[in-house]
C-alpha cells in the first residue's frame, strides 16, 4: 500500500474526458501527455487511483514529477495550468545537482530505440518528458555535460544495457541523501580512497634564476605508494584525510573507527556515502575488532552505496583525486 499522498486529485467527468481524449489524439506533446496520465492515474474520482510509486513505475517518470503535478493541480484546480507550461521569462535555466546528475546519467545510458546516441536536443526532450525539469534548453544540457562526457562520440563509456533502471534507482537514492537538511546528530559524510605514487628525482632540480625558470628532469624513480582515505561532509564543508601504507579491510575498519570515535564522537548515527569496493562493508569491522567493538562501530554507521559504475556521484571522489 502506498504512503499517504499530500495532495489528493479528484477530476470531474469533463476533465477526465478531456485528458483521456488528448492522451491518444496526438495533439499534445509527449511531456504534456505524461502530465495528463499522471492526473488520470492519481484521480480519486476514478475507479482505481494509484499511489505515486506505481505511477512512477508505469510512466517511467520521477517521483518528484508526480508530486509536482499533484501540488500544481491542488494549487490551481485547473487541468490546463497543470498540463501546460507558463511562458518563459527569457532568463537562463538554473539547474541543481540532482538535474545535473540526471543529465550525466542519460548521456551515459543506452539511447532510445532507433537512436544511435544521445544528442543534446534528444537529452533535452527526454529530461522534460520525464518531468525531471520543467524546461531546459539544449545549450544548458551542453554546459552541464561540459568536457567530461561527449555523447555524440562513439568512444565514450556507457552504462551497460539492462542496467539503466538499477543505476537510476540507486542514483536517486544517493541524490535524496544529499538533499537532506543539515543535522549535526545525523551527518552525511562522503568517503573515498586512492593510491598515490611516490617518486624521487634522478637529477637535481635547478632552482629559478633571473631569466631562467625552475628546471626539472622528466626522468624519475618510483619510490612506493601510499593510500589516502578522505572523509568529506558537504553541508559542513569539512574534510579529513588519513594516509596509510595499505587499503585492506582492516585499514578500512580503522578509518571507520576514526570517523565514529574521533571525527563525530557525539553524532547519533553517521550516513556514509561510498563506492562498491569489496572492503567497504561492515564485515570488515569484524575482521579488525572484537565482535562487541565491531557491533558498537557498525551501529553508528549507515552505508549508502553509489551505483555500480557511478562512483562519480560520490562527492569525495573529486577531492581525493586532487589530493
Amino acid at each position: 500500500m502506498g504512503r499517504h499522498q499530500s495532495h489528493i486529485i479528484v477530476l470531474t467527468k469533463d476533465e477526465r474526458e478531456l485528458l483521456e481524449q488528448n492522451t491518444v489524439s496526438g495533439s499534445w506533446t509527449p511531456r504534456e501527455v505524461v502530465r495528463a496520465k499522471i492526473l488520470l492515474l492519481a484521480d480519486h474520482g476514478g475507479p482505481n487511483p494509484l499511489p505515486d510509486e506505481e505511477i512512477v513505475a508505469l510512466l517511467g517518470c520521477s517521483k518528484s514529477a508526480v508530486a509536482f503535478r499533484r501540488k500544481r493541480f491542488a494549487e490551481t484546480r485547473s487541468v490546463e495550468d497543470t498540463i501546460f507550461d507558463k511562458a518563459r521569462s527569457g532568463r537562463p535555466t538554473i539547474i541543481d545537482g540532482a538535474v545535473d546528475a540526471h543529465i550525466t546519467t542519460l548521456a551515459c545510458s543506452t539511447p532510445l530505440e532507433g537512436q544511435a546516441r544521445w544528442t543534446l536536443r534528444l537529452t533535452q526532450d527526454r529530461l522534460i518528458t520525464l518531468e525531471i525539469i520543467d524546461d531546459i534548453s539544449h545549450s544548458t544540457v551542453g554546459r552541464a555535460l561540459k568536457k567530461e562526457i561527449k555523447p555524440w562520440l562513439n568512444k565514450e563509456w556507457k552504462i551497460a544495457p539492462g542496467e539503466d533502471a538499477a543505476f537510476v534507482c540507486q542514483m536517486e537514492r544517493i541524490l535524496d541523501v544529499y538533499q537532506r537538511a543539515y543535522d549535526r546528530n545525523h551527518p552525511v559524510v562522503c568517503f573515498d580512497e586512492t593510491n598515490k605514487q611516490h617518486i624521487k628525482e634522478v637529477m637535481e632540480v635547478l632552482p629559478v634564476k633571473e631569466g631562467h625558470p625552475r628546471k626539472e628532469d622528466s626522468e624519475y624513480i618510483r619510490a612506493g605508494t601510499s593510500n589516502i582515505f578522505m572523509f568529506f561532509e558537504p553541508l559542513a564543508g569539512f574534510r579529513h584525510v588519513t594516509v596509510t601504507d595499505r587499503r585492506t579491510a582492516v585499514d578500512f575498519a580503522d578509518a571507520m573507527k576514526v570517523l565514529v570515535d574521533d571525527l563525530y564522537p557525539s553524532a547519533d548515527q553517521i550516513t556514509v556515502v561510498l563506492d562498491n569496493l569489496n572492503t567497504h562493508t561492515k564485515a570488515s569491522l569484524y575482521k579488525a575488532f572484537s565482535p562487541r567493538e565491531a557491533k558498537r562501530i557498525a551501529d553508528r554507521l549507515i552505508f549508502e552505496f553509489t551505483p555500480k559504475r557511478g562512483s562519480w556521484l560520490n562527492m569525495a571522489e573529486s577531492g581525493v583525486t586532487q589530493t
